[in-house]
C-alpha cells in the first residue's frame, strides 16, 4: 500500500472478519477502538455469508481497512501482513495445516476483497505471537529430514487472544509486560495453554496444527501417535476418516456422546449423566496437565489467566482446574464475577487475593486485537 493511501486511511474505520468453520463474526471498529456495529453471520462462510457481509456493509460507514483473522501463517509469513496475490497464494498452500479455519477464512478474504477492492486487507495470524519460540519448544523429536524437508515443527495458535490477554493482565497487576511470567489459557471451541516469559511466548500446547494439546470441544487434542497407526493397520481407517473424527467428533462431544458445550455438560452431570461427568473430568485434567507443563518453562508463576468462551463464562470449569493445582500455588474458592460485569470491564481478578497465585479472567479480545494489528501494519 502506498504512503498516500496509508495517510488517507489513518483515522478511518476498521472492519474485522473472523471466520471459523461454521461461523463468521463481523465487527466494525471506529478509529478510537469503539465498536460501531457487529454481526454474527447466520450461515457458515460461503456464498450466503458473503451476501450477509454485503448487507452489513450497506448499513455501516465505509471501512478504511479490513483485518482478517487467519489461524495459520505457514513457514513463510512471520508477521501480520497486507494481503496481496503472493500472500494469498502462500496461505492457500498451508490451508491443509488448519483446514477447519484457513479454508473458510480464505473464502471470506476473497469475498471481502471482491466487495472492497480498493481497501487494504490485512492478514492477522494466530501463529505470530509464538514466532520466537525457543528451539527446544518448537522442535519435534523426529529425524532432521522431516524437520528440514517437510517443515515439521510447532507453531502454536490462539496468539491474537493471548496478545490481548497479556496486555490486560499487565494492566491488572500493575506490572510491565516484560517483567511477567504467566500461563495463559484459552478455552473455547479450541483450547490451548501458553507460557509467557517477559512478554514472549516460550512454550505452548498446540503444535504443527491446532489439533495437538488439550482436550477441546470437538477436537481430540493429543493422543498416542501409535494409536493412529494401529487404527489404520488393524481397523483400516483412512486418513480422511481419522481427520474427520479427530477434528469434528472427538473431544467433549466424543466423550459425552451428546454435546461439546461445557454448559450442557455441567447441567447433564448435575442430573446424573455419567458420560458428561467423565467428559468434564477428562477435560479439566487435560487443562491442569497443560497448565503444569507450561509452568515448567517458567522460573515463577506470576499469574494464571483464563480467556476464551469457556474461560470467561464457565466458573465450574475454572474452579475444578484451579482447586487441583495447589502444587503450583494456585488455589480454589474462586470468585464468580457476573458475565455482564466481566464483559463491560474486560477483566477480573478472581482469586481470594490473600494467598496463592493470582488468577484472572480476561474477556476474549481477538477482534479488538485484529483491529489494532491491522492499524499497526498500515500505519493508521
Amino acid at each position: 500500500m502506498s504512503a498516500d493511501r496509508s495517510h488517507e486511511s489513518r483515522d478511518g474505520h476498521v472492519l474485522v472478519l473472523d471466520a471459523g468453520s461454521s461461523s463468521l463474526h463481523i465487527t466494525l471498529f471506529a478509529a478510537d477502538g469503539e465498536r460501531v456495529a457487529e454481526r454474527d453471520a447466520s450461515e457458515p462462510p460461503g456464498p450466503a455469508a458473503a451476501a450477509e457481509l454485503r448487507n452489513f456493509l450497506g448499513e455501516v460507514p465505509a471501512p478504511a481497512a479490513v483485518g482478517h483473522r487467519i489461524v495459520h501463517s505457514g513457514p513463510h509469513l512471520t508477521g501480520h501482513t497486507l494481503i496481496d496475490a503472493r500472500v494469498r497464494a502462500l496461505l492457500a498452500e498451508v490451508a491443509d495445516l488448519a483446514p477447519l479455519h484457513v479454508t473458510p477464512a480464505l473464502q471470506v478474504v476473497d469475498a471481502a476483497r471482491g466487495l472492497l477492492p480498493d481497501v487494504p486487507h490485512v492478514a492477522c495470524f494466530d501463529t505470530v505471537f509464538h514466532k520466537d519460540l525457543p528451539a527446544q519448544a518448537r522442535t519435534y523429536a523426529v529425524p532432521e529430514r522431516w524437520r528440514a524437508e517437510y517443515g515439521l515443527r510447532r507453531y502454536g495458535f490462539h496468539g491474537l487472544s493471548y496478545s490481548w490477554a497479556l496486555q490486560r493482565t499487565a494492566q491488572a497487576l500493575g506490572r510491565p509486560v516484560d517483567n511477567l511470567q504467566v500461563v495463559l489459557v484459552h478455552l473455547g471451541g479450541g483450547c490451548s495453554a501458553c507460557a509467557v516469559r517477559n512478554g514472549r511466548s516460550v512454550d505452548t500446547t498446540m503444535g504443527l496444527t491446532p489439533l495437538e494439546g488439550l482436550v477441546m470441544s470437538r477436537r481430540s487434542g493429543s493422543l498416542d501417535p501409535g494409536a493412529l497407526l494401529w487404527l489404520q493397520r488393524r481397523h483400516g481407517l483412512s486418513a480422511g476418516e481419522l481427520d474427520d473424527t479427530l477434528h469434528r467428533h472427538s473431544g467433549l462431544l466424543g466423550l459425552s456422546g451428546t454435546s461439546g458445550d461445557t454448559r450442557d455438560l455441567v447441567r447433564a452431570r448435575a442430573e446424573g449423566d455419567a458420560a458428561a461427568a467423565l467428559a468434564l473430568a477428562t477435560f479439566t485434567l487435560s487443562c491442569r496437565k497443560g497448565i503444569a507443563s507450561m509452568a515448567a518453562s517458567l522460573d515463577r508463576l506470576d499469574a494464571l489467566v483464563f480467556t476464551g468462551e469457556i474461560g470467561e463464562d464457565q466458573p465450574e470449569v475454572r474452579e475444578e482446574i484451579c482447586s487441583a493445582l495447589t502444587v503450583l500455588g494456585v488455589r480454589g474458592g474462586l470468585l464468580v464475577p457476573e458475565l455482564e460485569d466481566l464483559m463491560r470491564e474486560g477483566l477480573r481478578r478472581i482469586d481470594q487475593a490473600v494467598r496463592g497465585v493470582p488468577v484472572l479472567v480476561v474477556a476474549t479480545g481477538e477482534t479488538q486485537q485484529i483491529a489494532a494489528e491491522t492499524r499497526r501494519v498500515l500505519g493508521m
